[in-house]
């Protein structure tokens, strides 16, 4: 059996809970309420039912102001006649990145945390999500929720673009420039899978829509195609072709649209509207356990793509428990993670004995994504994999495979320094556009730059050594 990392993910919705929650019956007097809300200092209390322990609506000090207290309304009268019904909730072991896209996506200040029984654990406000200054623009939000077709959709998503180039003029990390960039993408993708679902009629199955790659980690750029897939879950496995058959439309609506957003079309055809990649539970399953058995080549490629999967939309707990067991399997499975391994160290980080960079003979360009992020990419992969992290960003894994293995803290953060930098980096010549996207000339680069570069591309290789060492490579 591999290590597992015991204790609530640290990108996780437990992880930011502080205190126990605070809820009452139905049948509470709003003042009640409110003078529970005072002696905790905490500014809602969540409606639950005294049975069960669901949610069943919220109240906040706002909604006592302007339901209660202006219309001169009844005090003594039951929280339940004022209180916020069909609370949107979230599993605890949901991500933060779920989280926030929930707050932007349904327009809400609270956020309601349940169990896996789904009863009432917690909640957290924005101030617990977001750092100070929020990551995501309450306008394009606005925007994007009001898009009403494809054209509107398109032009949200260039405007998108654009805000976002300006935030890299502005010096903005790369961190918190890929989360907002995730953000916003996340909701061009969920509205173009609404105005698609308009379109036609689905099967009553559970599905959900899982992005890979770039899109999995959260970690897409000014310049980005599409990678994505659909998992459903059908009655018997003898419906998955019917059911397939049925969603390939619809995929394949969704693509047009995202491809007209500026998200191209995936070269390699990684794409929910391929039919080799819209699959049941059990066909992902076989598709995963086929790549960890074989380790050629191309299984070694798709792993590189296809292991950092995330739920974009529709029933994330598909892509939740798709990804508990691929964890569970690819830690047991010690012989391809030393293949993925080996794979990951056939090419280094271009750094010369003598030149500063080994560059492109024929361009004089260094690559930023193949020679600079990858190493990263791949040994926090490897390592989230053996370790069983959940996360999928790199920069996650990286701070979460360092507690597990007891790197120092200073090391770590080191190494997220420095593929935060190369990211950077990338953002700048993508706006910049002098070159291909990640193509950058060490000459254009100032002597601070170089120098950063340098240490960052240092890291990537120390990151690689360890990775080597321990599969014995």
């Amino acid at each position: 059996m591999g290590t597992a990392v015991t204790g609530v993910r640290a990108a996780s919705l437990a992880a930011l809970l502080r205190r126990a929650p605070v809820a009452v019956s139905p049948e509470t007097s709003v003042r009640a309420a409110l003078g529970r809300m005072c002696a905790e200092r905490v500014g809602s209390v969540v409606v639950t039912d005294p049975l069960t322990d669901l949610p069943l609506g919220i109240l906040t000090q706002r909604d006592a102001l302007q339901r209660v207290a202006l219309p001169a309304g009844d005090l003594d009268a039951a929280v339940a006649g004022v209180m916020t019904g069909g609370v949107v909730a979230l599993p605890l072991d949901a991500s933060v990145h779920q989280g926030r896209l929930a707050l932007a996506r349904h327009d809400l200040r609270h956020l309601v945390v349940v169990d896996e029984l789904g009863r009432f654990a917690g909640v957290l406000c924005r101030g617990d999500l977001y750092a100070p200054g929020r990551l995501a623009t309450d306008d394009l939000i606005e925007t994007i929720q009001a898009v009403d077709g494809a054209d509107a959709l398109a032009a949200a998503a260039r405007r998108l673009r654009a805000e976002g180039g300006e935030r890299v003029e502005m010096g903005e990390g790369a961190e918190q420039l890929g989360e907002w960039i995730s953000i916003l993408n996340d909701l061009i993708v969920q509205k173009a899978i609404e105005l698609a679902e308009a379109e036609f009629e689905l099967p009553l199955v559970r599905w959900c829509w899982l992005g890979f790659g770039s899109e999995g980690r959260l970690e897409q750029t000014l310049s980005t195609d599409q990678d994505n897939g659909l998992i459903f879950l059908p009655e018997g496995q003898e419906d998955a072709g019917r059911l397939r058959a049925r969603f390939l439309p619809f995929a394949q609506r969704v693509n047009a649209l995202l491809d007209a957003c500026g998200y191209s079309l995936c070269r390699g055809g990684i794409m929910a509207g391929n039919p080799q990649w819209c699959l049941s539970v059990d066909e992902w399953r076989g598709q995963f356990t086929e790549w960890m058995c074989t380790a050629d080549p191309e299984s070694l490629l798709n792993g590189t793509i296809f292991f950092d999967l995330r739920a974009l939309a529709g029933d994330a707990t598909l892509a939740a428990g798709l990804m508990r067991w691929l964890l569970d399997c690819a830690a047991d499975n010690g012989l391809f993670l030393r293949f993925m391994a080996g794979n990951a160290l056939s090419s280094e980080p271009p750094l010369g004995r003598i030149r500063d960079f080994v560059v492109d003979r024929r361009s004089g360009l260094l690559d930023l994504k193949r020679d600079g992020s990858r190493p990263f990419v791949d040994a926090a992969r490897i390592l989230a994999l053996a370790c069983r992290i959940a996360d999928t960003s790199t920069v996650g894994r990286l701070r979460a495979a360092g507690a597990a293995l007891g790197w120092a803290p200073r090391d770590v953060a080191a190494l997220v320094e420095a593929f935060d930098f190369i990211q950077l980096l990338r953002l700048r010549r993508q706006k910049a556009a002098t070159h291909p996207p990640n193509l950058v000339a060490p000459a254009e680069l100032n002597e601070m730059e170089r120098a950063r570069l340098k240490e960052s591309f240092r890291r990537g290789r120390h990151l690689q050594q360890l990775l080597a060492l321990r599969y014995q490579l």
